[in-house]
């Protein structure tokens, strides 16, 4: 399997609507299921899929709905499934690292200013080396789970893309928030990728 996607060569908007959730971060290459419930969200999913079908999860850091790190992953819809009750049920597969730049409207949902983060190529030994380690590192699989561990593990020795392995790892098993924002934000895939294998070795 290519760690390159179709629908990563998606062209992203200049503009995208943003769910506003706490403690939730989405990476490419990564599936992420939602809840559509909230009459704003309603309306925020009715503009995407009316549209290109994207749009982010904005993360915040605090109690206010303001407090939203400046990072995030463009978002694809990729299932939806609309209830009787007007509620969905949404699978948005991440797409790219970007940046929210600032807000060109707010009601009756966000919309955000957004640009793409650029990724800085890395020294193919180097992140060789660190991508091998990363997969050393994983969590030994427990007899629920030895089947999802052993496929994951088959993906990723397939994938050739070390940033997307870093976004799929991080994705699965880092819970730390101060090491979350740095792999959302950080462009040095060898940066991501010592920080990701400093908080495998937490596990």
């Amino acid at each position: 399997m290519d760690s390159i996607h179709p629908q990563d060569q998606v062209v992203l908007p200049a503009e995208m609507p943003v769910m506003v959730l706490s403690d939730c971060y989405l990476f490419p290459g990564c599936f992420l299921p939602l809840f559509i419930f909230e009459e704003r969200y309603r309306e925020m999913l009715k503009h995407a899929l009316d549209g290109d079908r994207m749009f982010c999860i904005g993360t915040r850091i605090g109690k206010a709905d303001d407090s939203i790190l400046p990072w995030s992953t463009a978002g694809l819809v990729r299932a939806c499934v609309k209830q009787p009750d007007g509620t969905s049920h949404v699978m948005l597969y991440g797409i790219q690292r970007i940046n929210l730049n600032g807000w060109s409207d707010d009601r009756p949902f966000r919309i955000a200013e957004i640009e793409p983060i650029q990724i800085q190529a890395p020294p193919a030994d180097a992140a060789a080396a660190l991508v091998k380690e990363s997969i050393s590192l994983l969590p030994k699989p427990t007899p629920s789970c030895s089947d999802a561990m052993q496929k994951l593990k088959e993906t990723l020795n397939e994938m050739t893309c070390p940033d997307r392995i870093c976004d799929v790892l991080a994705y699965h098993f880092v819970r730390n928030p101060a090491a979350l924002k740095t792999l959302l934000s950080e462009s040095d895939t060898l940066v991501r990728l010592k920080v990701l294998n400093a908080e495998l070795r937490r596990l």
